[in-house]
């Protein structure tokens, strides 16, 4: 049992590697082989069983259930579509056009354009002027009790009173920014001491670390795995090819040395001198009866001829200058002086 070859020479260990990578990187490679091989055994054998599954009874099923499915959901809802849906459409969007659209078409061109038209007029004509003149009288009006009034009020009373609110406004702001700022301050040196530098110790100290080493250990333990999931596959390709090597030694090749060495002398022999035999002795006897079945259909055949001739008489003589029509022979009967008879021994049961 050869074991395939790796793909190349393996890659050498980084450098600057500690005693502490050395000593974890051999007891997690052997637990992780110890760990690893019965899986991958386990899955190459649900692989070849998931294949030979697949291969011999669910993709026949699936074809035969996609099968099933067109023909059950897919062409019944075809035909449907084809030959009720769109019809139907086609002579609905026909009553459509006819009871709905052309109605429409025609009271939009006779009744709807005319009163556009005449309301356009009255628009222009009539509105518009006395729209003008009403717009010009309330632009005036609006001007002298609305607009005049409004600049006044905001000039003398909003205006200072709105001054003197943003003064106080922006007094109490900078109040508030101050206390405000003198807060965070406090906050922010209160939070520093006693959160942040030590959260920075126990990260630096600490964490950072414990991080490097848990990183060795998960990277010594990924590359272990990877290096037991390849070694169990080779320990896997070997037993399979074992195991398919002694089902050869065990079942294949008995039976392959029964049917070369037995069952095809034993069938040899029987065809030989059973079955040949029988096979001519069938196809004489065959022979012999379709030619005695012959010979007694010749016999009627004449006998009939001459019950006829004896009760009707010969036939009539053909007119001179007509020409005679061939009498077609039997296709078993010889033709020329061969011709068979009562008297003659021209089958094999009667021949001497």
């Amino acid at each position: 049992m050869d074991l395939e070859k790796p793909a190349g020479p393996p890659a050498a260990a980084p450098a600057g590697e500690g005693c502490l990578v050395v000593a974890i990187r051999i007891p997690v490679r052997i637990v992780a082989l110890v760990l690893v091989v019965p899986v991958r055994m386990a899955w190459d054998a649900l692989v070849v069983a998931g294949r030979f599954l697949n291969d011999t009874l669910l993709r026949p099923l699936g074809r035969a259930l996609l099968w099933v499915g067109r023909a059950v959901f897919v062409w019944p809802f075809v035909g449907l579509w084809r030959y009720v849906l769109v019809p139907s459409g086609k002579g609905l969007a026909w009553l459509g056009k006819v009871l709905l659209v052309l109605p429409a078409l025609a009271f939009h061109r006779h009744v709807l354009t005319p009163l556009g038209h005449g309301a356009a007029w009255l628009y222009a004509r009539v509105l518009t002027p006395v729209g003008a003149g009403a717009w010009a009288a309330a632009v005036w009006l609006g001007r002298y009790l609305v607009v005049v009034p409004a600049l006044w009020l905001y000039r003398w009373v909003l205006a200072p009173v709105g001054r003197a609110v943003a003064w106080c406004g922006r007094g109490l702001v900078w109040l508030g920014a101050t206390v405000v700022t003198g807060i965070g301050a406090g906050l922010y040196w209160i939070t520093r001491i006693l959160l942040v530098l030590p959260a920075l110790a126990v990260w630096r100290w600490v964490l950072v670390p414990v991080g490097r080493v848990l990183a060795v250990v998960a990277r010594e333990v990924g590359d272990a795995l990877g290096h037991a999931w390849r070694v169990a596959g080779h320990l896997s390709l070997a037993v399979g090819r074992f195991l398919g090597r002694l089902f050869r030694w065990v079942f294949v090749e008995p039976v392959r040395w029964v049917y070369r060495s037995v069952l095809t002398p034993v069938g040899h022999v029987v065809r030989d001198t059973v079955l040949r035999p029988v096979g001519d002795a069938a196809r004489a006897v065959g022979r012999a009866t379709r030619q005695a079945l012959a010979a007694a259909r010749a016999s009627v055949r004449q006998a009939r001829a001459d019950l006829r001739r004896v009760l009707l008489g010969e036939p009539a003589a053909e007119p001179v200058g007509r020409p005679k029509k061939p009498q077609l022979a039997h296709r078993r009967e010889p033709t020329g002086p061969e011709t068979r008879t009562l008297g003659s021994s021209t089958t094999a049961l009667t021949k001497d």
